[in-house]
């Protein structure tokens, strides 16, 4: 089983359709990835080399705010806004 920021990827799915279980990556922002990775997104999770998870994975965290920093921005946000009484 693949691990992607923190999130374990589903191993029987499509690349594109697998990325989009981790938060802050959607349907367009996995295809970009794959296009800039090199993969075709027609590959599955477990058809692809460790390699490539790693790829896929330094990509993520170069270019992608996602997971853990995306939801402290979030509750950051939101507690600032509280506290401003909006």
């Amino acid at each position: 089983m693949a691990r992607i920021a923190g999130v374990n990827i589903p191993t029987g799915k499509r690349v594109p359709i697998a990325l989009t279980y981790i938060t802050g990556i959607g349907p367009s922002s996995a295809k970009t990835i794959c296009e800039a990775v090199g993969i075709d997104q027609s590959r599955r999770i477990n058809e692809l080399s460790d390699q490539e998870v790693l790829q896929i994975r330094e990509h993520i965290d170069a270019n992608f705010s996602v997971e853990g920093d995306l939801r402290r921005d979030t509750q950051m946000n939101i507690k600032r806004l509280m506290d401003l009484g909006c």
